[in-house]
């Protein structure tokens, strides 16, 4: 038997010391509850997550369609695309005014920033090289190209093919340069990279100021800014379209979607003008204009019995490709808008009055003293001469001032009852009235009422002075009677062409019986007298093989710069075949001051070049019966 082992000794365990006590009896320490804690957390994301709710139902459901359209504003961008402006042609098609392809110059101003390029004066450095190309400033180009926050900027319009390529060809040059400065470590900038282009169209002016007077210009903008550009402008700008395009980062999405409302081209306008004809005036017109040192001058031709006007000549002119160069003064149509005396071409109008009243007749005498004294003038004739014994046809014929008064006075038993016949019969001509053309700036001329007319006006209307009127007017008077005493509205326009190719004409002027057939017949004959007897004021104007009927002028000017008398209008109006009329010229020269300033020595030869040439052109045979030659004097002068 194994002997027992002793019991085990129970060894109790260390007591564990306690902590001080700390006061008079320690306290009991309790950890705080985590709940409320959790509900603080659980309340502040309930309220966050409602806001975001709250908003997300805006966003979609309130402002949903306005945010859309941000969104598409923002992804979309939509440009204009220009309608093709119409063209402006003769009459017999040939261009006077026509669209080239052009393009807008157009840059991204992100793209020359210090940061993008590297280079601090990038937007300079690019200005300096376009600026000789599109002809713009430096400074105006180069502020253009720091416009902050913006990715487009015009920098020039309309220019030409050839100027684009010569940027693209500038731009392929510091392209490569760029690559090789790479290359060697450096930064690689090329200044020109952000400038671009749009295509666009230039108005272009084939036969340079040919015509320019008419036609206009058409302003930066693209807008008609003259002439029948800016009374056409609605026919002729036709309707612009657009395009819509997704972009993303300034470059187009070519994948995405593209809406595009196609341009509406504008009509072609058919004028009136024969191209050749307007030549030959306008050379006629500034060749003399230059000669007689003259402020300037204008030459009108016109179908008698139509009212189409076939030339509107003005010198000094403009080239309105070049609107920049051109002179200010010179850039309207002084033949519609000056307006000036017209002088003894008027006398036409008081012999038409007498004829129609039937109060005197070509052969009727009239005895033409050296002066004749009327209210408080003394009146004379261009030169002194002794007593004349004229026919009213000689009255014409030699332009006596003194003779037109004594026979206008027949017309009533006062001055006041013969002043107010007259001033209908001027009116009838459309004296003080526009002419009808509608032309943007045209004058209508001043015509008082017979009742306004100051003592002297009442005898110097008589002769063409104390009334003023613009040169298309004075040709309407010339084409009235050759078109057998109606008067036919003048038209520039014959009609427009759609972009459907069908040609619509224009309306039918508007047509006035003025004086009877047989009053016109015979001022035509009296007319003949001026250019066909020897004793006519405009044997200048004759033209071999024609008969022609003209009258001369020669009236005191108006200085538009002072309002008083100070030179000299020189004039010469009439048509031709006297037998058979169709062409009517006007030509009026303002100011000569080098050679004579009478209107037979200087415009008479205008006259016959232009009439002659225009004779031809429209191949108008010659006259075949001989003039009447009407008596110019009778019994003999003293």
């Amino acid at each position: 038997m194994s002997p027992k082992e002793p019991p085990r000794r129970r060894v109790p365990a260390p007591a564990r010391p306690r902590p001080p006590a700390r006061g008079p009896a320690a306290k009991k320490f309790k950890l705080g509850s985590h709940r409320p804690r959790l509900r603080l957390v659980s309340l502040g994301l309930t309220l966050v997550m409602l806001a975001f709710v709250v908003r997300l139902l805006q966003v979609q459901a309130v402002d949903a369609s306005a945010y859309a359209a941000k969104a598409d504003k923002n992804r979309y961008a939509s440009y204009a695309l220009p309608a093709e402006r119409g063209k402006i042609t003769d009459r017999a098609g040939i261009a006077l005014a026509t669209s080239v392809d052009a393009y807008d110059i157009t840059a991204d101003p992100t793209l020359f920033t210090p940061e993008a390029t590297k280079i601090p004066d990038a937007a300079d450095q690019a200005a300096a090289l376009l600026a000789p190309l599109v002809g713009k400033g430096q400074t105006e180009l180069a502020k253009k190209l720091k416009t902050p926050r913006t990715r487009y900027v015009v920098l020039a319009r309309r220019q030409t093919p050839q100027v684009w390529n010569q940027i693209k060809d500038l731009k392929k040059v510091f392209t490569e340069k760029a690559a090789t400065d790479r290359a060697k470590g450096g930064p690689g900038a090329n200044v020109l990279a952000g400038v671009l282009n749009e295509s666009s169209t230039k108005r272009v002016y084939p036969n340079g100021d040919l015509a320019a007077g008419i036609l206009g210009y058409v302003n930066a903008e693209g807008k008609g800014g003259g002439g029948l550009e800016s009374s056409l402008n609605k026919e002729l700008a036709g309707t612009d379209g657009k395009i819509s395009y997704a972009q993303s980062g300034g470059r187009r999405v070519p994948t995405a979607g593209t809406h595009e409302t196609p341009a509406v081209p504008g009509s072609d306008v058919e004028l009136t003008i024969d191209r050749d004809i307007q030549w030959m005036a306008q050379k006629a017109i500034a060749d003399q204009v230059a000669e007689s040192h003259a402020d300037r001058g204008y030459v009108i031709v016109q179908r008698s019995d139509t009212g189409e006007v076939l030339a509107m000549a003005n010198a000094p002119g403009f080239d309105p490709n070049n609107i920049a160069q051109a002179n200010a003064a010179a850039m309207g149509n002084a033949a519609l808008q000056d307006a000036f005396e017209p002088g003894s071409t008027a006398k036409v109008m008081s012999m038409a009055a007498v004829l129609e009243e039937g109060v005197a007749t070509p052969e009727t005498h009239v005895v033409v003293p050296n002066r004749l004294q009327r209210g408080d003038r003394l009146f004379k004739d261009d030169v002194d001469h002794a007593t004349w014994n004229l026919t009213l046809n000689g009255v014409l014929a030699k332009s006596s001032n003194i003779g037109t008064i004594l026979a206008v006075e027949q017309l009533g038993k006062t001055d006041a009852q013969a002043d107010s016949v007259l001033y209908s019969y001027l009116r009838k001509f459309g004296i003080g009235l526009p002419s009808g053309l509608g032309f943007p700036g045209e004058t209508p001329g001043i015509l008082a009422p017979a009742n306004k007319w100051s003592t002297s006006q009442q005898y110097t209307v008589r002769f063409g002075q104390g009334l003023s009127l613009n040169a298309m007017q004075a040709a309407s008077v010339y084409s009235t009677i050759a078109n057998g005493g109606v008067r036919v509205e003048p038209t520039l326009v014959r009609g427009t062409k759609g972009p459907d190719g069908r040609f619509t004409p224009a309306p039918a002027p508007k047509q006035t019986r003025v004086v009877s057939e047989k009053t016109a017949k015979t001022l035509a004959q009296m007319l003949e007298s001026v250019v066909g007897d020897a004793e006519g004021t405009g044997t200048k104007a004759a033209i071999p093989g024609y008969r022609v009927a003209g009258k001369t002028g020669t009236a005191n000017r108006v200085d538009p710069k002072t309002g008083t008398y100070k030179g000299y209008t020189a004039s010469f109006a009439g048509f031709a075949p006297a037998d058979n009329p169709k062409i009517t010229v006007y030509c009026a020269i303002q100011n000569p001051t080098k050679g004579s300033y009478f209107g037979g020595q200087i415009c008479g030869p205008i006259y016959k070049q232009v009439m002659e040439f225009a004779l031809k052109t429209l191949q108008i045979p010659p006259s075949g019966a001989q003039p009447p030659n009407l008596p110019v004097t009778f019994g003999g002068n003293d």
